[in-house]
Parts: structure tokens; sequence; C-alpha cells
């Protein structure tokens, strides 16, 4: 299937089947952020039969299963069977993680039917007047850790994520974009020779830390709240989950507590809160940690990295004609100078260029 038409044609006929007494009422795009897949709302004509939900969301799988990155670095050893999202759902709901429900599949159409998650997102709740960022955020740290301590002790070969690590060699490749466009935005003059052996030294770092099951992506965005005024609390919704891999258990906690504008809500302290929240959960759960000192490096490390590497790209974004994520380079250039100052002696030379 090529357009939204025949789409709409297939979603109509997968509501059918799975719900006889339903049919396909009202179809409305929705925007996407830098995802080849493309995404819609549809709206359920039910009868009033409170067991049919009143909408879902119809999902284009877009032409590529696998991430530039594991095509590119040739991180897959075997072909995969099915898209890694039906894949991770599926191995995701055997751990109880609060992912979507899946309604009905068609992967040689690239299309599914997925539940809606309602469109309050985890930035948008913290945002609302009287929400608290800490407790919300904890509900965020809560659910990796299910996926951190449940995920890492049952995965196997069945799930793709087990077969893919964010290694060294990708937080290097990662930071491909910082070499050739961000470095020149953020500190005019300066050499990426001169502080490209500190940035191996950095991917290099981070490949020696273990390794546990990463949501990769777990960022406001992909973060959603279902009822935030209810008595027994919100409860939270976790998307975009198919590019999970093996990676450091500090990489998703620096993409939750640190993506783009989330400085504006998330300050250090509430960030210590979160992270010594997400320490004692392990240790609650008797599962395999690093120490305190050698937690906290991997997180700035992991945080440092990301930073780098979302400077490049969104820099490149609006080269690329991608306009309005360049707003967000200075909040990720603080949390990088953040990180070097506290492990500055790592970094002499990169922490030249980027703290005046």
């Amino acid at each position: 299937m090529d357009d939204s038409g025949a789409f709409a044609s297939w979603a109509a006929a997968a509501i059918a089947q799975r719900w006889p007494h339903a049919r396909l009422d009202q179809i409305a795009a929705l925007r996407g952020d830098l995802s080849t897949r493309r995404f819609w709302r549809v709206a359920l004509a039910t009868r009033g039969d409170a067991a049919i939900p009143a909408s879902a969301i119809l999902v284009d799988l877009g032409p590529d299963d696998l991430p530039r990155y594991v095509r590119v670095l040739n991180l897959l050893p075997s072909p995969i069977t099915e898209p890694p999202w039906i894949n991770l759902h599926r191995f995701l709901e055997s751990i109880a993680a609060p992912v979507p429900a899946l309604y009905a599949a068609d992967p040689a159409h690239r299309a599914m039917l997925v539940e809606d998650v309602g469109e309050l997102s985890l930035l948008d709740a913290v945002r609302r007047p009287g929400a608290d960022a800490a407790d919300l955020f904890r509900l965020a740290a809560a659910e990796l850790i299910r996926i951190h301590v449940d995920g890492t002790a049952r995965i196997d070969a069945r799930c793709i994520a087990s077969q893919i690590a964010y290694s060294g060699r990708l937080f290097e490749w990662e930071l491909k974009e910082f070499a050739e466009v961000g470095l020149a935005a953020v500190a005019p003059g300066a050499e990426y020779s001169s502080i490209a052996p500190e940035v191996a030294t950095l991917a290099a770092r981070l490949d020696r830390f273990p390794r546990v099951l990463s949501h990769r992506d777990y960022h406001r965005e992909n973060l959603f709240i279902q009822n935030p005024s209810d008595q027994n609390g919100p409860r939270i919704r976790i998307i975009d989950f198919q590019d999970a891999l093996m990676a450091v258990a500090a990489q998703d906690l620096a993409v939750l507590l640190t993506t783009r504008d989330t400085d504006e809500v998330i300050t250090p302290p509430i960030e210590r809160r979160i992270l010594d929240f997400y320490c004692a959960g392990l240790a609650r759960r008797g599962a395999p940690a690093l120490d305190t000192a050698e937690f906290m490096l991997s997180y700035r490390l992991c945080v440092l990295q990301h930073a780098l590497k979302m400077i490049g790209r969104f820099e490149m974004f609006e080269r690329n004609g991608k306009p309005g994520y360049r707003r967000y380079i200075p909040h990720a250039l603080a949390q990088a100078r953040r990180m070097l100052a506290a492990i500055r002696p790592e970094f002499p030379k990169l922490s030249a260029a980027l703290i005046p």
C-alpha cells in the first residue's frame, strides 16, 4: 500500500473483522516527528458497545524495518522474520510493560491497528497546572526499572533486541553529525581533529559498562499519561519501542531526563531524586547494579554523548530543511557543559572547546 486511502481501506476491513459490530467512522492524520512511519487516529462507530474502543491508531510501518545505524553498521547478525515493533510488543507484553494493545497487523501491507493511548504526553502532563514533575517522571523511572530488570532477566534470542548492542562503535558512529556540523555550530573555529581522540575515548568508556534491555528512545514524547486526575493515580503508557536493544542502563535515563528542553522541568535536584529512585528500585529488586560512583559516571557519560549527538542532529535537520530543531541546541549544549564540568579532567580538549 502506498497511499492513505489504501491504508484507510485496510483499517476499515481490520475493524470489521476484529469488532463485527463496529465500523470506521472518521480518520485523521497525526503529526509525526522524524520517523518514516505515518499515523492516523481512527474513530470507530460502536453502537454504544463499551467493549469496543472509541478510537484506535492506524500505523504505516514505513519502508524500513531496521533503523539506519543497524543497517550501516551491520549490527544484526541474522535476518529478521517480522517487523521489530511486533516482535518487541510481544516481548514487552510478556513482562507486563504498559505498551499499547495490538488489534490487527498485516506486515505484508506494512499496516497495524493499535490501541489509542491518548494525546497527553509526559511533558504536556508535567506542564499542566499543579502537576508534580518528580512524581510523573518517577512513574517513567518505575517502568524503566521493569524493562531493565525483568526484560534483561527474561530476554532470549527470540527477541530481536537481544541481538543488537549499543556498543562503543555505535556510540562513536552517532557522533558523525557532531563532527560534520555540530561542533562548528556551537564552537566556531574549533577543529574536530583536536577533540576526535577524546570522542573515541568517550565511546570506548561507554562500551565497558554492562548492558540491559533498553528502550533507546525513552523520552517525554514517547511516554503518555492516562487518567491524570484519577484517585488511584495516573497511568503511564510507552510507545515507539521498536528500536530497543541492549545498552548501558543510564542511556535510557539520560534520554528521559535531558532530551531537548526537558531541563525546563527537570532541575538538577529533581534529576538526582529520579536517579536515586531508580537506584533504590534496583536494590529493592535485588538486581545487579553498579556502585553509586560508577553509576553516576555512566550517567554523566551517557548524557554527554547524547547531548553531543543531538547538537549534530539538530543542526543537520535544520540544514536539510527540517526547521524547528535548532532551538534545542542551547539546551543540549548546556547539558554537555554540565557533564564536562563534572568530569572535566577526562576530556580537557572537549571542555576547552565547549566551555567558555
